[in-house]
């Protein structure tokens, strides 16, 4: 039988897969043992090897095989396989959560002394180990809020350049193809958080980023029932990458997580699809209420970031994120009275989620910053999921007028 693997991940001619057949096929193959077409779950935390040398062999990387689950496992790695291709990537290595991924990735590339610039508004946690954690090792950070400020501030030697885009929760639009290209003449590695645009629509690697990072809990799963993350990159940075993540750190992927994102992935192009077009009409609809000051989305004509948009995403992403007249009074009313968006704090679920950024995913930010960012007491994140367009924006507006 013809497998994926052995096809390289394209079909029987020389046109490679599309996406929707990579999400379901790529980095997997009917079990060779029971014929099993889910990959099984290998539940177990360690590898048995046929004798004494090739286990010396297996552990100095000298011979192939399994020998600990904290290094590597055959359903993480299936995960890891499907990911790199849905990515346009040589490898990846699955982490426990995003936050793992981001934190591997940075320390897996940094040493003390190292700078490390900063693109845009970040997600709270990952602000959170900028500011805090790495000065603490000696890395030095410094936050630019645009690709101009960028083009006139990076230095020569700069170790990282880190971007998120769009960015969570102000959708801020960064030209990716742009960082990269900076970041290659300065000698420094490229970085880009892609878990809100997803390789459905937008790959980096492609437009010449060397890492990309995920938070394998949100669209990736898809359904708020697994926990991951995943970084994907070159073989030798993600050398790098799993070397610190799983034998100093330890954020290793369950094999038990890894097969529901599996699960998740294999829909991945459909529901992010289908999320799309909801998202848009909600985004539109935002636009001339009267209950709101500003809409946040890449698909509108007046975002400041729509060109940037229209040339490297495929679509505009499922998040749509407004500033309500009246501010924090004015969110929680609206938040309150929603019925079939949930109020959480995930994002990428086939539910709608929507909520309250200043006072939950970015509450660890000092005022001032979060402020700066854009994150307003007065902001609402939502994220859009599959149900009916008419009911979503039915809802928003039940809501909104008790606001």
């Amino acid at each position: 039988m013809t497998t994926p693997e052995s096809m390289d991940h394209q079909g029987t001619t020389a046109r490679p897969w599309g996406l929707r057949t990579l999400a379901v096929h790529a980095g997997q193959a009917p079990d060779p043992a029971t014929g099993a077409i889910a990959p099984p779950i290998v539940a177990t935390s360690a590898f048995a090897y046929d004798d004494f040398d090739v286990g010396e062999r297996r552990f100095n990387g000298q011979a192939p095989g399994y020998v600990y689950s904290r290094f590597a496992n055959p359903t993480v790695a299936a995960f890891e396989r499907k990911m790199a291709a849905l990515e346009g990537g040589e490898s990846a290595v699955g982490f426990a959560s995003g936050m793992a991924a981001i934190s591997a990735s940075l320390l897996g590339l940094l040493k003390a002394g190292d700078t490390v610039a900063c693109v845009g508004t970040l997600y709270g946690g990952t602000d959170g180990v900028m500011r805090s954690l790495l000065p603490r090792l000696g890395v030095s950070v410094r936050h630019f809020r645009s690709v101009e400020a960028l083009c006139t501030g990076l230095e020569a030697g700069t170790r990282i350049v880190y971007v998120e885009t769009p960015s969570n929760p102000t959708l801020e639009v960064i030209d990716v193809r742009q960082v990269a290209r900076m970041a290659r003449e300065a000698g420094a590695i490229s970085v880009a958080d892609n878990t809100f645009a997803t390789p459905c629509l937008t790959q980096p690697l492609a437009l010449g980023v060397d890492v990309v990072v995920h938070s394998a809990t949100k669209f990736i799963s898809g359904h708020g029932d697994a926990t991951g993350g995943v970084a994907v990159g070159s073989a030798e940075l993600m050398g790098l990458v799993r070397s610190a993540g799983m034998g100093q750190l330890g954020g290793c992927l369950s094999p038990h997580e890894a097969a529901m994102l599996l699960r998740g992935l294999k829909t991945l192009p459909l529901r992010v699809d289908a999320a799309c077009t909801s998202a848009e009409a909600v985004a539109h609809w935002l636009q001339s209420h009267p209950a709101v000051a500003r809409v946040y989305y890449p698909g509108l004509s007046m975002h400041p970031g729509h060109g940037v948009a229209v040339q490297q995403m495929r679509r505009f992403g499922a998040i749509v994120s407004l500033d309500l007249r009246g501010g924090r009074a004015a969110a929680r009313r609206f938040l309150d009275g929603l019925r079939i968006v949930t109020q959480a704090v995930s994002v990428g679920d086939a539910d709608s989620l929507a909520c309250h950024p200043a006072s939950t995913t970015h509450h660890g930010m000092p005022e001032a910053v979060r402020l700066a960012n854009g994150v307003s007491d007065a902001l609402v994140r939502m994220s859009v999921g599959v149900e009916d367009t008419e009911d979503l924006l039915a809802d928003i507006a039940q809501a909104l007028a008790r606001v």
